[in-house]
């Protein structure tokens, strides 16, 4: 069962171009927006975007962070992200192990 303040954890998912994500990645941590920050091998998304059918190659960030600290994380987005409109959504963490658990408070309070 989760606490009050363990119900703010989660992963949020930014995709990226493959030639920017570690850079965002890194911004995203350095900041202590997250206090992990995944970046998947490449992957190919199939998207709609501006009327059309769009496919291109990409990376997938895998935040752990918080749901307070969103604002902050689409802030640096906005300038950091070459996409108009870059992806960011957000999963609520409702367990995990105690240890890890602990880690995460301890880097995002």
């Amino acid at each position: 069962m989760s606490t009050i303040a363990e119900a703010d954890f989660g992963m949020a998912v930014v995709s990226a171009p493959v030639d920017a994500a570690e850079e965002i990645a890194r911004q995203i941590v350095s900041r202590k927006l997250a206090a992990c920050a995944q970046v998947s091998s490449p992957v190919s998304s199939t998207y709609w975007w501006k009327g059309r059918m769009e496919s291109a190659p990409e990376r997938l960030i895998v935040l752990k962070t918080r749901r307070s600290l969103l604002g902050r994380v689409e802030e640096l987005l906005r300038q950091a992200h070459p996409y108009e409109v870059p992806e960011l959504t957000f999963v609520p963490i409702t367990g995990g192990g105690q240890l890890y658990m602990g880690w995460l408070r301890e880097i995002l309070g």
